[in-house]
């Protein structure tokens, strides 16, 4: 464990921009919530017609979760029900990015050179990791308790959060253990989330399977219970749990040689396919992955808000507040009509997430040492870039298109012009991204910041009835709000516009920089 400290100081050095930025607007959004939630349900009568309509509602729990009771403080909680998830990915992507990534690009084998342990890389990106957590859940317990609800709920809500990360931060560190390289270490510890949502899904769903949610790191989040008679002694189970997550990483790092993996390594073909002779059917083998799984996600969740809006009307009737924070979020006068376009709004930030990443495999190809051989062969730099740009331009296209069809058969009609009419901003993100690599490759990951702003405006922001100027700095802001709006042509030609110019500035300054930046 030698170096460990010194390890951790150089990871919180390296996420001194990305780590606050993910804690400080994660914690943001529990807050916002509980301003609409106040507002929406001023009296007793109003939460409780909330609780009885949404209780026993098979679609919202799969989705919230268990809506243990009609306090305000409750309703946020359930609210936030998605929220151990996103926790619990961040934690693990964490993880496997200070660790196998680490090894994969090489840096690994120098800090290992040093005077350093064996384990001390892994655990300081477990501490580091399981440190923002807490922290993350500290400040939304502050930050929910200023606001007038019981402090013990709001600290219970926050650490309910933070026990997800942890128990990923475990899983991510086993998975770096196993494959060879940071995607399939990625790809299991994804997998292990998708599960434990399952898991909690089906047991909160079924009644008489209710134990199968205590399979689930997701379920134990929950079953904190904030607002509801907290049960502390689930964040117990939590420390154990991760703790011997880790204890089973460290054996199995000590079990394996630096670079290789537990999992034996798929071997390739003899000879390449002559598919493989253009940058674009490289930039596919590369990508496909990452959009299958996007594909199959975004469509699951399609399905479930889909199946959401039919209940919308029922669940809104008599509750003008809650109609007037819909309307804000978009679409024309209907309930139904704004809630789906709120929903397409939502899918259009996922998307652009996925755009983000698209991009940004430029610079990690390059930071990885792979663009530069592949650069000396006759392959040029722009056909390189072209090539995976294809996948974050036609790729979310694709996205958005899935998801609208996934909602639209839910909720029995057709959603995918309303999901492409978030294709504009969509690209936008993905200029700003090429624009980041291309002229300051060693800060492009601000492109998630960027992402992570404008979620904020176009969420908390709108629902807080924010200035219009504030607002307005998201290009989600600018879009028709379909269904139910009315489409304008203008906005639609100045963000592809701007998307144009960023994207081909970025790819003026990829000519001309040097190659790799380290």
């Amino acid at each position: 464990m030698t170096g460990t400290w010194s390890l951790l100081r150089l990871v919180l050095r390296r996420d001194r921009l990305l780590m606050p930025l993910w804690i400080v607007c994660l914690a943001v959004a529990p807050m916002g919530y509980l301003s609409s939630i106040k507002a929406a349900y001023p009296d007793a009568a109003a939460r409780q017609h909330f609780y009885d309509l949404n209780a026993s509602s098979a679609t919202f729990v799969v989705r919230n979760g268990p809506l243990y009771s009609s306090s305000v403080g409750n309703l946020l909680a359930w609210q936030c029900g998605f929220v151990p998830v996103v926790v619990g990915l961040i934690a693990l992507l964490t993880v496997v990015r200070h660790t196998r990534t680490e090894e994969e690009a090489g840096r690994r084998e120098l800090t290992g050179a040093t005077v350093v342990g064996r384990h001390a890389g892994l655990a300081a990106a477990v501490i580091a990791t399981c440190g923002a957590c807490l922290g993350y859940g500290l400040l939304v317990g502050l930050g929910v308790a200023a606001q007038g609800v019981p402090a013990a709920g709001a600290f219970a809500l926050g650490l309910g959060f933070s026990l997800a990360g942890w128990v990923f931060a475990g899983v991510g560190a086993v998975a770096a253990q196993l494959t060879w390289g940071a995607g399939g270490a990625r790809g299991i510890g994804i997998g292990g989330l998708v599960l434990a949502f399952l898991l909690r899904a089906a047991g909160d769903s079924s009644g008489s399977a209710g134990w199968v949610a205590w399979l689930s790191p997701i379920g134990w989040a929950h079953r904190m219970r904030p607002f509801a008679g907290e049960q502390w002694w689930v964040l117990a189970v939590a420390l154990v749990v991760t703790g011997l997550l880790v204890v089973l990483a460290v054996a199995l790092s000590a079990r394996r040689d630096l670079g290789a993996a537990l999992l034996p390594a798929r071997l390739g073909r003899a000879s390449a396919k002559s598919s493989l002779r253009s940058p674009l059917a490289l930039a596919w083998r590369l990508q496909r992955g990452t959009l299958l799984a996007w594909t199959v996600c975004l469509a699951l969740v399609g399905l479930l808000m889909g199946g959401v809006g039919k209940n919308v009307a029922e669940m809104m009737r008599d509750n003008q507040a809650v109609a007037d924070v819909l309307s804000r979020l978009g679409g024309g006068g209907a309930v139904t009509d704004a809630y789906l376009a709120g929903t397409m709004t939502l899918f259009g930030l996922a998307v652009a997430g996925y755009a983000v990443q698209a991009t940004l495999k430029l610079r990690a190809e390059e930071a990885a040492g792979r663009a530069e051989p592949l650069l000396a062969t006759a392959v040029g730099r722009l056909g390189w870039a072209l090539a995976h740009l294809t996948f974050a331009v036609l790729g979310s296209a694709f996205l958005l298109a899935v998801t609208g069809l996934a909602t639209g058969a839910a909720y029995g009609t057709s959603l995918v012009p309303a999901a492409l009419a978030q294709l504009p901003a969509v690209w936008v993100l993905a200029g700003l991204a090429a624009a980041l690599v291309g002229f300051f490759p060693r800060f492009a990951a601000a492109a998630w910041g960027l992402l992570g702003a404008f979620l904020l405006l176009s969420l908390v922001g709108t629902a807080l009835r924010w200035n219009d100027v504030v607002l307005g700095i998201s290009p989600f802001q600018h879009l028709a709000r379909l269904p139910g709006g009315t489409f304008s042509v203008a906005p639609v030609v100045w963000l592809v516009a701007i998307a144009l110019v960023a994207g081909a500035g970025g790819l003026a300054a990829l000519r001309r920089r040097d190659i790799p930046v380290g």
